[in-house]
């Protein structure tokens, strides 16, 4: 239960650490959609989506880390701050796969 509250906690100051202060023109839009953190709360998985340049974006994230995990630190009070670790979030990508299979199987049956 602990390990929810402090991964939203984690996702709602992450997302506003990277739309609000970081200045990095690169990023474009990005959406944190998930943290994962561990049992024993010494990692902290952030996933994200963007609408470009998803491996760019993975490679500035994790290049600002530091900085991320830092002003973390300072605003959110927790004995050990997780280290951070960034995802790219495919889910939506993988939900449109899905559903255009579907699609597909549909017409293939009102077809026969």
């Amino acid at each position: 239960m602990r390990e929810k509250r402090i991964a939203s906690v984690l996702e709602r100051e992450v997302s506003t650490i990277i739309t609000q202060d970081m200045r990095d023109p690169r990023l474009g839009f990005i959406t944190v959609t998930r943290v994962e953190v561990s049992p024993d709360l010494k990692t902290a998985i952030v996933y994200f989506s963007s609408l470009e340049k998803k491996s760019e974006s993975l490679e500035i994230l994790n290049k600002a880390r530091g900085f991320i995990r830092t002003t973390l630190a300072r605003r959110v009070k927790l004995k050990f701050m997780p280290e951070l670790q960034f995802k790219i979030d495919d889910s939506y990508e993988y939900g449109k796969k899905i559903d255009e299979l579907f699609e597909t199987i549909n017409r293939d049956d009102t077809e026969e």
